[in-house]
């Protein structure tokens, strides 16, 4: 097979699933390591896809870029419901929760409810309505004030004032990249300002990201790695990712399928 034909099945794959992994590629092709890592270079070249540990994904967006929610709903959803059940698992009835905006938060807030004498703090209109019962009187839902981002966030001075009196039990936090150096990030600065508030409310950070996240950077931090307890993944986060992510102390997570 010539470079070009196997060049145009990586970018394809990366386009369907998000995300390709060199060793699966070698099998694939049946060359060596090396000639697809020059395969993903020549891609990443012409800005096809993203070099990331172990792999590529899909080009990353500039640190700016914000692709609305309903464009994210559409992307690795089985993953993300995966990585949601085994978030979801992780909180026990009669706790508080705070859940921030994003689709992959958000589909923890659907494996929510069936929990039992909840209390939920959160910045997402649509984690509010998934939650919000008034059959049930065993569960609050709390929504912050702010100014919807195009994440259909709420941040801003309204939210971040609410939740610097508010003290939860766990957080689960969406982020739009995870890096190694940068942190947890967002493109949005006023939603990275409500995240930080979001992470000083709670006792135990969990955040909720696959693995196309790793290596993606947006325009603001939220945090460092040192600031969060557990990252819940999903398995196709390579190894070397999963080594750096452990050394920094943080609880890693790797949902299964079921």
């Amino acid at each position: 097979m010539l470079a070009r034909q196997r060049q145009e099945q990586i970018l394809r794959q990366v386009q369907e699933s998000g995300g390709v992994r060199v060793t699966d590629l070698v099998t694939q092709f049946g060359v060596s390591d090396m000639t697809v890592r020059r395969d993903i270079e020549a891609l990443a070249a012409k800005g096809l896809v993203d070099r990331v540990h172990g792999g590529a994904t899909r080009a990353t967006e500039r640190s700016v870029d914000e692709p609305g929610f309903q464009v994210k709903s559409e992307m690795n959803t089985l993953l993300k419901s995966e990585i949601a059940r085994t978030a979801a698992s992780l909180i026990q009835p009669g706790s508080s929760v705070a859940v921030s905006a994003g689709t992959t938060a958000y589909a923890v807030a659907v494996a929510l409810q069936p929990l039992k004498r909840l209390t939920v703090v959160t910045n997402s209109p649509r984690v509010e309505e998934v939650l919000h019962d008034p059959e049930r009187d065993d569960r609050l839902v709390v929504l912050t004030g702010g100014v919807r981002t195009p994440s259909d966030a709420l941040a801003g001075p309204v939210a971040n004032a609410m939740l610097a009196t508010t003290h939860v039990d766990t957080l689960i936090l969406g982020v739009h990249g995870i890096d190694l150096e940068a942190g947890l990030t967002t493109p949005n600065l006023q939603e990275a300002q409500t995240n930080r508030a979001l992470i000083k409310s709670a006792k135990r950070v969990v955040v909720v990201a696959d693995h196309s996240k790793w290596g993606v950077i947006g325009l603001s931090t939220i945090a460092t790695l040192d600031d969060i307890h557990i990252l819940v993944t999903d398995a196709n986060l390579d190894e070397e990712a999963r080594r750096e992510i452990s050394e920094h102390g943080v609880q890693l997570i790797v949902a299964q399928e079921n």
